[in-house]
């Protein structure tokens, strides 16, 4: 700052000039302030930048506040097959089949550990499973959930699918109806969700609509926001609450952590490898802001209560935080849940993770707050 400019005038009488150097340090601190009261004007704000250039680091796995099984989860390479690129039906097939076996060789072991059974079923025209624990608690014997499962639309079929299911019965206590349906490359949109609703509607003849829940991870987070949305838009009944685990609320390449975290999230990694090959699969040509294809566009007045799970690092948590505000701004009753350092549904990677129980616990607390009994 120029001190000439708190300087008494030549010539001031002596008075004058002792008074002025009196207050000399407080002029300078109001015009220090009005200086930058000056730079927050949006007259004065810098020329903003289109992007910004972010240096090459490493990104090491947290330690602080995650146990040490999600460290390991966190700290794992890049999913082998994320830029898998097929180039016609029969490599997706081959892709889809090769992702089925390995998840399937992991379920035995995993319905023993916790005392679940896995049955398939026919609902509403529809494959489906039966999921149920040994011993469900008296307050959820009334009590139903249907499951749509993750996978980008093309991962998944039949028993493949029904990991999550038997976290939430186990963990939760609840039966749960485990929805098979039809995927890419054979049945595009809008056959999987066709048969989500087709399922939908048989359930609530099994349950009342206040006792049931619809809840799903990833692609199934996407497709129970969507489901509500046709739900409403067909006057049929909705559930009395819904879990969208980090939604694919917006098929589409939009949304802040689709860069922030790119390459960031060791699971889906970038739009640009199979996830974004599988959208434009899945849309098969419809504009991909259809509310029943990206839900966030769709109108959220009159949800249900909602629980939104996802990480920090995870490419989907701008989609999972997009979806959150606009459920608040309809009016919703609506918990947002972010995990330090996971990436895309990490929760549910590790059952020994006490980040898992914790996360599908929240979940059943969820449920029990807003399922009648």
């Amino acid at each position: 700052m120029n001190s000439k400019l708190l300087a008494p005038p030549l010539g001031a009488p002596s008075v004058v000039r002792d008074r002025l150097r009196r207050l000399a340090p407080a002029l300078a601190l109001l015009l220090l302030l009005a200086g930058c009261a000056s730079e927050l004007m949006p007259g004065a704000a810098p020329t903003p930048v289109a992007s910004r250039q972010i240096p090459a680091r490493a990104v090491a796995a947290p330690t602080v506040e995650v146990s040490p099984q999600m460290q390991a989860v966190i700290a794992q390479p890049f999913s082998p097959t994320w830029n898998a690129n097929p180039a016609n039906a029969a490599e997706w097939k081959e892709l889809i089949g090769a992702n089925a076996a390995a998840n399937i060789a992991t379920l035995p072991a995993l319905r023993e550990r916790f005392k679940v059974s896995v049955e398939p079923t026919t609902v509403g025209g529809v494959k489906a499973y039966w999921v149920v624990p040994a011993n469900i608690p008296a307050k959820n014997r009334n009590r139903l959930l249907v499951h749509v499962h993750g996978g980008g639309y093309v991962f998944g079929p039949g028993e493949a699918a029904t990991r999550e299911a038997i976290l939430m019965a186990g963990f939760g206590g609840f039966r749960v109806l485990s929805v098979d349906y039809r995927m890419p490359p054979d049945f595009p949109f809008p056959a999987a969700m066709d048969d989500a609703m087709a399922v939908w509607k048989a359930a609530t003849r099994m349950a009342k609509p206040r006792n049931m829940a619809i809840f799903g991870t990833s692609t199934g987070g996407a497709m129970t926001l969507a489901m509500v949305l046709r739900a409403k838009d067909e006057k049929l009944k909705l559930p009395a609450a819904i879990a969208p685990g980090t939604p694919w609320s917006d098929l589409a390449e939009v949304g802040d952590t689709y860069f922030t975290n790119e390459h960031v999230d060791n699971v889906l990694v970038s739009w640009k490898g199979w996830l974004g090959k599988a959208a434009v699969l899945y849309a098969n040509g419809v504009d991909m802001k259809n509310p029943q294809l990206s839900p966030i566009y769709g109108d959220m007045r009159g949800f249900p209560p909602t629980i939104l799970t996802s990480g920090t690092r995870d490419l989907f948590l701008s989609n999972t935080v997009r979806t959150h505000r606009k459920l608040r701004q309809a009016g919703v009753v609506a918990d947002l849940h972010v995990y330090e350092g996971q990436s895309h549904a990490q929760y549910g990677r590790d059952v020994n993770a006490p980040e898992t129980r914790e996360a599908f616990e929240e979940i059943a607390r969820f449920f029990d707050k807003h399922l009648g009994k």
